[in-house]
This record gives structure tokens, sequence and C-alpha cells, in this order.
């Protein structure tokens, strides 16, 4: 069985660090109320005229540099973003051309679920022979759709990038192999009002703001997100017990927490990196697992358990061993 193995990542956040206590000057609450209701302390914004593809790029050099491999290994580049540099091209084109890959390359659009969405299709590409490697990127500035009037949501998000680079390997097909070992996607219109942007091309003409019903997304990504993370385990043929670190969308500490609760997790093996970064959306899973392999919580042979939510809703989870 051809397997897509995880041979490298890397992240970028931008420079300028956001505490709690920014929004106190301008909205009602403060960083203790911030604190409390989400985890979250600090995120990074992006500076004036730095783009999604400012981000992305620095992290497919960082995830490069950690594969040692250039640009022209890199045969395909599946970007996930909300936030795209233009209507057309895709970001991912600028990446490409900035590090020098060949082959082709997209943008995906799930929202905060987006990495999950793009890993499940470089996974499909390398199993169909199509790309041997395949650089998977997470990027968004999320801080150019917020509401600054609407403390529930603005407090909430951050911009940085995040990128993995996946290779073809033969595998017995069992669940020791290394690499991706299984998908689980899923998404649900009807739930389009609980999480959006007001704007769009052909609707408003206009970017939009976010705008979300909070509880609600709440109760859905507990569920959703727990029931996901089963169904890859069970695709793959193990337990939670076999699991050695959880890699969870950073949304919302209190979302983590309750999904590992309801999972049997052990806080322990959850990476938590929303303290620092806040909701960097699609960046958030490849971001919190470069910093986790800094930090030597990765290493050979650990077991992953990824998992997103985002509007759509659009979620899902995957398994990797590295």
């Amino acid at each position: 069985m051809r397997r897509s193995i995880p041979v490298g990542c890397g992240h970028y956040l931008p420079e300028r660090v956001v505490p709690n206590t920014y929004f106190e000057r301008f909205l009602d609450t403060s960083d203790e109320w911030i604190r409390a209701r989400t985890g979250i302390e600090r995120r990074h914004f992006a500076a004036e005229g730095q783009k999604t593809s400012d981000m992305a790029i620095p992290a497919a050099e960082a995830a490069l540099r950690d594969a040692g491999l250039t640009g022209a290994d890199i045969d395909a580049i599946v970007l996930a973003t909300a936030t795209p540099d233009q209507t057309f091209p895709s970001t991912a084109t600028r990446v490409q051309h900035a590090i020098g890959a060949r082959g082709f390359a997209f943008d995906m659009q799930a929202v905060c679920a987006g990495f999950i969405y793009a890993l499940a299709n470089a996974d499909a590409l390398i199993r169909a022979g199509s790309a041997n490697r395949v650089m998977v990127i997470g990027a968004e500035t999320f801080s150019r759709i917020l509401d600054w009037e609407d403390r529930t949501t603005c407090v909430l998000f951050g911009d940085g990038a995040g990128a993995l680079i996946l290779e073809g390997r033969d595998g017995t097909g069992e669940a020791s192999d290394a690499g991706i070992l299984s998908t689980d996607l899923h998404s649900d219109g009807r739930f389009n009002d609980l999480l959006y942007v007001d704007g769009g091309v052909s609707g408003t003409g206009t970017v939009g703001v976010l705008k979300m019903q909070g509880r609600e997304v709440f109760k859905h990504a507990v569920t959703k997100l727990s029931a996901a993370g089963h169904a890859a385990m069970e695709r793959a043929g193990v337990t939670s017990d076999e699991v050695s670190l959880v890699v969870p969308h950073q949304a919302n500490l209190r979302i983590i927490s309750a999904v590992a609760a309801k999972m049997n997790l052990p806080m322990e093996r959850i990476v938590v990196t929303v303290q620092d970064h806040g909701n960097t959306s699609a960046a958030s899973i490849p971001l919190a697992m470069s910093v986790a392999r800094a930090e030597g919580r990765i290493k050979a042979d650990d077991l992953i358990l990824m998992e997103a939510i985002g509007g759509g809703l659009a979620w899902g989870a995957a398994l990797m061993r590295w």
C-alpha cells in the first residue's frame, strides 16, 4: 500500500503580538474575561500589507529545511485558506513560484477544517500516483475579516501559517505503517448560519466580516469532533490508548478540553497552543504540530490524531504516524 509519510514541517507567525489587553481599549471586555472563556492570552496579527502568501512562503521554507529538501523536490502544493491573497489565481501558486516548486498547486477552502481536507486530498494524490511529494499548507489572515465591534468574535482569531510535507513510500497496509493511516471528512450546509462571513464575490461584492453563534458552534464542535476522531481511529484499527498525541484545531481551550474528556484522552497528550496564537483557522493544526515538533514532543513512530471543525459546517479528523 502506498503511504503518505510526513518528512518535514514548519511554521511562521507575524511579528506583531497582540495581548488581550489590546481589546480593552475599544471593547467592553478584559484579559480575565477572554482567558476564562477561551484560554487565549495573545495572538499574532499580520502587518499592514502583509498577505496570506507572505506567511505561507516562510512556513513552506521552514518545512523544506526540516525535511532537507528544496522547492524543486515538491511535486504539488495544496494550500488551505479562507483568506486568499486574491479572488484568483490561487495563493498556492504564489507559494509555488516563490519556493521554486514544480508540478501543480491549488487552494482548498473548508475554513477551520481546511487543513484536514487538504491533508486528505494530498494523501489521495500520492496514493493515486499523481504526485510523490506534496506540501500541505494552512495559512490565514483572519484579522482582515473580523468585526472589531463584536467582542465575542474579534478576540478569538489570529494570523499565521504552518506547512507539512508528505512523501509517498510503500507500506504494509497495517496500522504500524508510518504516514497517513486514515481520514474522516464531513460537512453539513444546514448549519451555514452558525459560522460564516457576510460577504462574497457573487453575493455582496464585498469581503464581509465573520459572524458566529458561539454557543451553538461549541455544541456541534464537541460532538462532531469526538465522533470524527473515533471514526478515524476505527478505520485505522487503533484505539485511543495507542494515540501518542492529539493535535486539535486550536479554537477554544474549553472545546479542546471537552473533546478530550469525551474521547477519554488525558490533557497531557493534547497539544495546546491556543493561548499563544488564538484561532488561526486552517493554519492552527500545522502551526501547533510544528511548535510541538520543535519542542521535541513529536518523535518517530508517534501516532498523531488531528481534528478540526469550521464554517460550513465542515469537520473531520486524520490519523498519522510520524
